[in-house]
């Protein structure tokens, strides 16, 4: 998946230089913020950029210091990583976790965290059995701070954590992933905390492509799609989200939300990887995510779009070319937050 661990359809029309727009309140939508390059602007920059432009959520893949230092007294929004190889460590040792707190969330007290990630797409593997012991350690150090109702602890997973994901009403978790996730949705659903799932319809559609129109992936199709039973559907990330809703709902999480922790389009590295197509798709997810999807229609989808730049650190190929913004802060394409 394109993570830290590895519009209607209108044609471009705008100058690629011409700034990106956004919102000037917080809406349902944020942007990841990557740090895979060796030419991506300082944390200080870039939080400049972020504020310049109104986007009002971030994610962040660790605790990185710099980028903290950077949020305070801004009033981002922010979700921060535990870092996958520091799972281990966190769930054996409680005073780990306190120190983790103290020196990643304490320390920083003007910065307006709202998640803590403990672990990313972790689920199902060889880790997971570190993902609740952490989550608890960390959830027991934020309790000892008085923040535990201020920031909520979760984990980030893919959609491979289902092992039925169509027709959307029989999502169902694989025996793999719910032997982990069963426990982690029973804590979630005590504590009030979403589960953060990162949702991409562009690898389920290249994956596909014999079987899924490519403008059900990019929300361009006329009319309903798929119906399934009293839902309809127009577009493949309802239907990925739904799946995970209805996976919940058959093990008791009825009352866990969804957070869209990662969702985008590459604009390079592959025939349908082109800008045309990541400016569809993110300009669609923004316009639509505020109207929630059909199992949970009217409510607000809080999305956050994979990812602020294009990253050289990574793989050659699509994995490079996820960003909203070139590393020299210009846009990639038009697009609007509005």
């Amino acid at each position: 998946m394109a993570s830290q661990s590895s519009v209607s359809m209108a044609a471009i029309t705008l100058l690629l230089g011409v700034l990106v727009v956004f919102p000037t309140s917080v809406q349902s939508i944020g942007v990841c913020y990557g740090r895979l390059g060796n030419n991506l602007p300082q944390p200080s920059d870039v939080v400049a950029l972020y504020k310049s432009n109104n986007i009002g959520q971030m994610r962040i893949y660790d605790p990185y210091s710099p980028t903290l230092q950077a949020l305070q007294g801004t009033n981002i929004q922010l979700i921060v990583d535990v870092p996958n190889d520091g799972l281990q460590n966190l769930a054996s040792d409680a005073s780990a976790a306190n120190d983790w707190v103290q020196n990643n969330i304490q320390a920083y007290s003007d910065v307006s965290f709202r998640y803590i990630a403990v672990g990313n797409e972790v689920i199902p593997g060889d880790s997971a059995q570190y993902v609740l012991p952490a989550m608890k350690n960390i959830y027991s150090a934020l309790s000892t701070a008085g923040l535990q109702n201020q920031i909520k602890v979760s984990t980030s997973v893919a959609t491979v954590v289902l092992g039925v994901s169509y027709p959307p009403s029989h999502g169902a978790f694989s025996s793999d992933a719910l032997n982990t996730l069963g426990p982690i949705i029973q804590f979630l659903n005590e504590n009030g905390a979403p589960l953060l799932v990162n949702v991409y319809p562009y690898f389920s559609y290249v994956d596909n492509q014999g079987s899924i129109d490519i403008n059900y992936a990019l929300f361009t199709s006329s009319g309903t799609v798929v119906q399934d039973g009293q839902y309809s559907y127009q577009n493949l990330f309802d239907a990925m989200v739904d799946a995970v809703y209805a996976a919940l709902e058959n093990v008791g999480g009825s009352n866990v939300a969804i957070v869209v922790s990662e969702s985008g389009w590459p604009s390079a590295g592959d025939t349908v990887a082109t800008i045309s197509n990541a400016q569809t798709y993110n300009q669609n997810l923004i316009n639509h995510v505020g109207q929630g999807t059909p199992r949970r229609s009217g409510k607000a989808l809080e999305t956050y779009i994979f990812s602020m730049f294009n990253e050289n650190g990574k793989s050659a190929g699509i994995e490079q070319n996820w960003g909203l913004f070139y590393p020299n802060e210009q846009p990639v394409y038009p697009i609007n937050f509005s």
